[in-house]
């Protein structure tokens, strides 16, 4: 992923403010900005300008970031056809997760499926072998798949025997009901409990005792203060944290910061190029853009920080947020990569309790 420098982000809050103020094109500011930076700053400033109600000014902006776009990251290109689709407006089209099927193509992307297949894999190698059977928890569970598949690896290698009981957890009424059945259909024998809330809503009510507790793309929906606190009620209760997450600067950047734009341009950039790319029926892929990817970026790009949805944290604040809420009770287990290129990086970490 690439950063600015403090005085880079000094000059682009200067730029969007004088250009905010004037009439200025984009290409009074060639030769100004890093060139390899001046798609996504082109589109710091469509944002900025939509975000003050001159969406033909956005429109502008974002057709000259199209222009020097390359290398698989088209983010300006995918904002300007979601404004065609919307009237302009960059306002949400969809509650994220309301409707599980535009998470569901998400998922069978080929990058995210074979992510998530290496998830997996570094979670049974990270894992100790367990002397009873497995209690775990999905904080965010979604379909259910993802809970399936890491405890079926952990049957696989030996890590464990047998699953007791399985606690699934989202916002989702619809995404529960699915997990329910993809997870008892492959463990009739466990115990299936749900839980159809945020985790901000009912981590303070768990009361009983978890091996595994387990969050993929799913604890990033609060900002970090709530991040901790909820981290410190589950400590009690678990004895192995596992996350799946994107590494992105999406969690203390404030609105309208070139940072926070940046971040968004980069990641949700190179996921939406993966969903494009994948072979499936147009309104699939649009509906998995609009209702899903869409829906978060917008919330990103246009609600304060407390009150958007999304909240993606850089690997390393990951690890000052696990060692301020879990050690020293806690150590870290594994730190690994699932899938990383220039701009967007997908990583599991695993932090488990001190014997």
């Amino acid at each position: 992923m690439l950063f600015l420098s403090e005085t880079e982000k000094t000059e682009w809050r200067r730029h969007a403010q004088e250009i905010a103020h004037s009439s200025a094109a984009p290409a009074q500011y060639e030769g100004w900005i890093r060139k390899n930076l001046v798609p996504a700053f082109d589109y710091y400033i469509a944002v900025d300008l939509a975000g003050r109600g001159e969406s033909r000014r956005a429109v502008e902006w974002l057709e000259a970031a199209t222009l020097a776009e390359e290398d698989g990251l088209f983010s300006a290109a995918f904002l300007l056809s979601f404004l065609s689709r919307h009237n302009g407006a960059l306002i949400p089209p969809a509650t994220a997760f309301e409707d599980p099927r535009p998470f569901l193509h998400f998922a069978s992307v080929p990058v995210m499926k074979a992510a998530r297949q290496q998830l997996a894999k570094q979670f049974a190698h990270s894992l100790p072998a367990f002397d009873n059977p497995v209690r775990f928890i999905d904080i965010g569970c979604g379909d259910g798949s993802l809970t399936a598949m890491v405890l079926s690896r952990l049957l696989e290698t030996g890590k464990a025997d047998a699953i007791s009981e399985v606690l699934l957890i989202d916002a989702s009424p619809a995404m529960i009901a699915l997990a329910k059945k993809t997870v008892k259909d492959q463990f009739p024998d466990a115990r299936i409990v749900t839980e159809n809330s945020r985790i901000q809503d009912c981590s303070a009510s768990i009361r009983t005792r978890y091996d595994i507790a387990m969050s993929s793309l799913a604890y990033h929906h609060m900002p970090v203060e709530d991040k901790r606190l909820h981290l410190l009620r589950l400590k009690p209760w678990i004895d192995h944290f596992l996350l799946f997450e994107m590494d992105a600067d999406n969690d203390t950047p404030e609105l309208s910061t070139p940072e926070l734009a940046l971040s968004v341009y980069q990641s949700y950039g190179r996921i939406m190029d993966f969903v494009y790319s994948h072979d499936a029926p147009v309104d699939v892929v649009t509906d998995c853009i609009d209702s899903f990817l869409m829906t978060e970026v917008v919330s990103l790009l246009t609600r304060p920080r407390g009150e958007r949805t999304e909240y993606h944290m850089l690997r390393s604040q990951w690890h000052d947020l696990f060692r301020s809420s879990l050690c020293p009770e806690f150590a870290v287990c594994s730190d690994s990569t699932c899938y990383a290129d220039e701009y967007m990086t997908l990583f599991t970490l695993h932090y488990g309790r001190r014997e």
